[in-house]
């Protein structure tokens, strides 16, 4: 007896112990606003993709080298006429009577040959500008992969700030909803002493039932929040992650006027390289039009062995191999294509307008997107310098309203309207600095601050 419960006692232990091996323990995580930009460029999905493209962008770019180096091609046929076909030749090659005919059969009943060629492009005028569209697309996936990290930055921050946004809203509603426990308290008693009406005790009922409801609401915004910036700096959705920058902190980073005193360098701006490399692909591709009516000019030379034999003897030693070899040139020369070459012409160049009329007009934009970043980060400054005067009228207003509602001064909807006031400009201050950090992101990017 003693046995058997010192054997259910080790197999009960040993499973509690395979069961917390295999039961997967949450990553854990902490980063500053930097770390956490850092990390996503090196892990976010964005940016392992981006990376990806640069990397299929250079093996594009080998492969339209490629054919215009050496290229070797080896062929092994081998033949086995199952039915010979049979060839009537006239009866008196052999002998026989004139106007009769004898089947023959020509040559032997299986083949085997190998050959080996070799090719040169020497000039092709689409293999040139192939060259140059290659290099051109090399250079977009590096701009387009800029763009995607640039991108990856911005939503980065933004995140990390929504989060930073939802911890501080969660600690004001957790503050303000006890100083509403202790009001309604304190209303309570003093209604059920006689002293006040029991329309005092509602309505701060409404308030506090208001503030936990909001509260609530808030810790599940605070938990979708964290698992978004889980998500955009590429890690499990679920992981337990701590950010260790605060909220007050970061606004103050970011509160830089003189950035709007920077000079704006459009040439930086990776949209207007990326429209500029679209036009320049038009044109490779006007160009490619105008070389397809050059004559292009390759050379080849192979060789090659065949043996012939009723049977399949080609492995042994005295089975006889015929060699041959061609050395050749290959000059093709367009003439006429019945206008088709001109019309493609015609369509490439129509584009290639296209194509400078819409760079145009994106300079445009990014000078507009620019100007309008410019000025909604202005105003986010000043709209959180407003928000926290409000902040310190609100608060004082309030407070000379708890003081009021204690000494019977002021009714209990003076005071709601008060803290009501108050909870609105709470919120008021932390979107506003959520904004400052938000366009201070966005002007950045524009910029491409972060690469100069």
């Amino acid at each position: 007896m003693r046995n058997n419960l010192w054997s259910l006692c080790f197999f009960s232990l040993f499973t509690l112990a395979v069961f917390a091996q295999e039961t997967p323990v949450s990553s854990q995580y902490s980063f500053t606003l930097n770390e956490a930009i850092e990390f996503a460029i090196e892990n976010s999905y964005e940016s392992i993709n981006a990376r990806r493209d640069v990397a299929k962008a250079l093996k594009k770019k080998w492969e339209t080298t490629a054919t215009g180096l050496p290229q070797i091609d080896a062929t092994v046929d081998y033949q086995n006429q199952l039915k010979q076909p049979v060839t009537l030749i006239p009866g008196e090659f052999s002998g026989g009577d004139p106007g009769t005919f004898v089947p023959v059969v020509f040559g032997t009943k299986e083949q085997l040959s190998a050959t080996a060629k070799l090719s040169q492009l020497l000039f092709d005028g689409s293999y040139l500008v192939g060259l140059e569209a290659a290099k051109s697309f090399l250079q977009f996936s590096n701009d387009s992969e800029e763009k995607t990290l640039l991108e990856v930055r911005k939503a980065v921050i933004n995140s990390y700030g929504a989060v930073l946004v939802a911890q501080e809203s969660v600690k004001i509603l957790q503050s303000n909803k006890e100083t509403l426990e202790k009001n309604y308290q304190e209303a309570r008693k003093t209604f059920e002493n006689g002293l006040n009406e029991e329309e005092d005790v509602e309505q701060l009922q409404i308030t506090l039932l208001q503030t936990n409801n909001q509260l609530n609401n808030s810790i599940r915004q605070q938990k979708i929040a964290l698992q978004m910036f889980n998500l955009t700096i590429g890690v499990d959705v679920d992981s337990n992650t701590v950010l260790s920058d605060g909220l007050d902190s970061l606004t103050m980073k970011n509160l830089d006027p003189s950035v709007t005193n920077k000079p704006f360098v459009i040439e930086d701006n990776v949209d207007y390289r990326l429209s500029y490399l679209l036009t320049e692909q038009r044109r490779l591709e006007l160009k490619l039009e105008k070389t397809k009516a050059l004559p292009s000019l390759s050379a080849f030379v192979n060789y090659g062995t065949q043996a012939n034999s009723d049977s399949f003897t080609f492995l042994d030693n005295d089975q006889r191999w015929f060699q041959s070899s061609i050395l050749g040139v290959n000059l093709k020369i367009p003439i006429f294509s019945s206008l088709g070459r001109s019309a493609k012409t015609k369509q490439a160049k129509i584009a290639f307008e296209q194509a400078n009329t819409n760079f145009i007009q994106t300079q445009q934009q990014i000078q507009l997107q620019y100007n309008t970043a410019i000025n909604d980060y202005q105003f986010s400054i000043e709209t959180y310098e407003t928000t926290k005067q409000n902040l310190a009228l609100a608060e004082r207003i309030e407070n000379k309203n708890q003081i009021k509602y204690t000494e019977g001064l002021a009714s209990s909807l003076e005071l709601r309207q008060a803290q009501l006031q108050l909870y609105n400009v709470q919120q008021e201050v932390l979107q506003s600095m959520l904004t400052i950090i938000n366009k201070k992101a966005e002007l950045e990017t524009i910029l491409n601050t972060p690469n100069n």
